[in-house]
């Protein structure tokens, strides 16, 4: 069995408040046992999805339309990757927020890739990538 290592984690108010009723919803006895096991999840899929060679996916991203910058960072990064997104779908969740998802295909690395820098930009509040073998 491997050593317990402590470390803290810096997380807006409303997040923690939405964590713990993930935690009682899901009857999880402590905050370290859900961590670990949506940690545990997301580096098994993680794996799993760099033995793909060909791999579809759907990646959905959450964000303030307003952040200076962020739509001409959006599009530049998917015209540059235009070998992988098949179809995007736009949607306006409120005045404020947008729901884009991007269906890509090609090398899961590739869409691993371009699902972190998407991910990455200053004002995405979600960005979730779902992926599947291809082949």
């Amino acid at each position: 069995m491997s050593k317990i290592v402590r470390f803290s984690v810096s997380l807006e108010d409303d997040l923690l408040a939405e964590f713990d009723r993930y935690c009682k919803q899901e009857n999880f006895a402590t905050r370290s046992e859900a961590i670990r096991q949506l940690l545990r999840d997301k580096l098994t899929q993680q794996a799993w999805a760099e033995e793909s060679r060909d791999a579809a996916g759907t990646l959905t991203l959450v964000y303030d339309h307003h952040r200076p910058q962020l739509r001409d960072h959006l599009m530049d990064l998917q015209h540059d990757n235009t070998d992988l997104i098949v179809s995007t779908l736009h949607a306006h969740l409120t005045h404020d927020l947008c729901l884009e998802v991007i269906i890509l295909r090609g090398p899961s690395g590739r869409l691993k890739t371009i699902a972190s820098q998407l991910r990455g930009l200053k004002g995405i509040f979600k960005g979730e990538l779902v992926i599947a073998n291809a082949e």
